[in-house]
């Protein structure tokens, strides 16, 4: 390749509520995008699926969108070199291996229907030490209790399952395998950073834990179902080629999780470096370097990414409720039809009136993991307005966020000195100097915020040789960046965090009267001991807070 040759790498963004294709040049920079929402399917409270063809025609869409207007500006198809994949985490497909077609809607990471399969996994022998072998803690948010309900309810599921033929994969496994051309070619892989979402893999030796497979398959054997090969993040062959469309063909060389992808667009290859995106939900990934940091305050432990001869891991704080929140307040309660107004609408009061919302729509993730949880807004008099409510809104996401880091810093015993951001959620002003005052370091937004999708390419580019190193790429993206900073004191952030832990206390508890309504007095046991536990350990945690301010 010459110096002087105009190269692209490709990039297929799969999210939870749409797909984009974008097309970056060597200095990073986004040339094309085209993206295309779906259809996001609620059957029950709690339940959030996805059809698994039209995520497939959606990215097959992106792609002939964007390349249309990469033509039309002059550029040549045959320059691009390389496509990545990056995609929604944890989201669990089915498909039979003999005809290729999926066996039932995806389940959604959101989706909380397995929250009974999450207390039937705690309460079997070894669960303590599921943590220490796969770094996640049993939840409804691993694709393994996706898998489990599905065998256990859907009866297409469990017959092709007893015949021997039935595929699992999340999203990038699916959209590898369609996009090759499905059952003809059968590329059947995934990479680590996303197989770390499964409770299927040994999170230090990157293959499936013999473990964690015996410990799952308590009503079924997992061994029976097809997995993906795990292969590394950046590979020349692994991943296949597009098998139609106007990139037919061309190869896909990397993939990564959109939270990891986010923090390699970020450029967080050094241990101790940090990135939050502000997307659906919100995720924060602290680089911990080549070996795994097992958390004993309620984070995940993931795979960063797998470019070269080790792996690099990453402590991950998860909050399910952050852009989601936005978009509730629009489409539900009317606030606005347009996500950039409800800053606006938060911007027209100077404070939260005292209203605090916990945003747990579907029970609250890192560091809290409480599965029974319900959204709940606290402090409500005859002077809260809706901008109050869009104003807590945006704070329930600081005041969670404030909560990962101050896990994180315990787990990693380094106190971070700056936090890179990105996605929807950044571009208001007013959220990120929250998050700044929360927190006490410096937020820092770069000018291009396609981060995630950047990541997906860098895998790609750094397998196809149009970026050799992580030097290569330390100038990218770094112009026009902006930097928030505390604007209050010590004891007013404690004050207002304080408030903050109070309302987690009281929002949980909602499901242990629906369960001893149906008559499962043991989970509703169970529910109300872990309310006490948390209630213990929360009331700790603020006492803590107090005595260090």
């Amino acid at each position: 390749m010459s110096n002087t040759e105009e190269v692209f790498v490709g990039s297929i963004d799969q999210g939870t509520t749409s797909s984009r294709f974008l097309i970056f040049n060597k200095e990073g920079e986004p040339v094309a995008v085209h993206q295309e929402e779906f259809t996001q399917i609620y059957p029950n409270p709690g339940w959030h699926e996805h059809d698994p063809e039209e995520i497939v025609r959606s990215v097959e869409n992106c792609i002939e969108g964007a390349i249309k207007i990469f033509e039309k500006d002059g550029h040549s198809k045959s320059s691009i070199k390389a496509i990545g994949i990056t995609n929604q985490r944890e989201t669990t497909v089915v498909w039979d291996v003999t005809t290729g077609q999926a066996l039932h809607n995806a389940i959604v990471w959101t989706d909380t229907r397995t929250a009974a399969i999450a207390r039937d996994l705690k309460a079997q022998p070894k669960s303590d030490q599921v943590l220490n072998i796969c770094g996640e803690p049993i939840s409804s948010y691993p694709s393994s209790t996706k898998l489990l309900w599905l065998l256990k309810n859907v009866e297409k599921v469990r017959q092709v399952y007893e015949a021997g033929n039935l595929a699992f994969g999340t999203i990038d496994t699916w959209l590898a395998y369609k996009l090759n051309g499905g059952s003809d070619k059968n590329v059947f892989v995934s990479d680590p950073t996303n197989a770390s979402r499964t409770m299927f893999m040994d999170i230090r030796t990157l293959k499936y834990s013999d473990a964690m497979l015996d410990f799952l398959s308590y009503e079924f054997d997992l061994r029976k179902v097809h997995m993906p090969k795990i292969v590394k993040s950046a590979d020349t062959k692994a991943y296949g080629e597009l098998s139609s469309g106007p990139l037919k063909g061309f190869p896909i060389m990397g993939c990564l999780g959109d939270q990891s992808a986010a923090l390699v667009g970020q450029k967080g290859f050094e241990a101790g470096s940090a990135k939050n995106t502000y997307g659906t939900g919100c995720f924060l990934l602290y680089n911990t370097g080549e070996k795994p940091v097992i958390s004993t305050h309620g984070l995940l432990t993931t795979v960063a990414f797998d470019f070269g001869e080790k792996p690099v891991y990453a402590l991950e704080g998860s909050i399910a409720v952050a852009g989601s929140g936005v978009k509730f307040l629009m489409n539900n309660l009317g606030f606005s039809h347009a996500s950039h107004k409800i800053t606006e609408l938060a911007e027209t009061v100077p404070d939260n009136g005292g209203l605090v919302f916990v945003t747990a729509f579907s029970g609250l993730f890192a560091p809290y993991w409480i599965d029974d949880a319900h959204g709940t807004m606290f402090g409500i008099t005859h002077h809260t307005e809706r901008g109050h409510i869009a104003r807590a809104t945006l704070e329930a996401v600081c005041f969670q966020t404030k909560a990962i880091l101050d896990a994180m810093e315990k787990d990693s015993g380094h106190k971070l000195t700056e936090l890179a951001v990105d996605g929807g959620m950044s571009n208001s002003g007013l959220c990120m100097q929250t998050q700044a005052d929360l927190v006490g370091i410096p937020i820092v937004r770069p000018k291009m915020r396609e981060t995630t999708a950047l990541g997906a390419a860098i895998a790609a580019g750094f397998a196809s040789g149009v970026w050799k190193n992580f030097e290569e790429l330390k100038n990218v993206n770094t112009a026009g960046q902006t930097q928030f900073d505390s604007k209050i004191d010590v004891k007013a952030r404690n004050k207002m965090f304080r408030k903050w832990e109070k309302a987690v206390q009281m929002c949980r508890g909602w499901l242990a009267e629906e369960a001893e309504e149906e008559g499962d007095e043991a989970a509703a046991k169970d529910i109300r001991q872990g309310i006490e536990k948390d209630k213990h350990e929360n009331l700790e945690k603020v006492d803590s807070v107090m005595t260090s301010a």
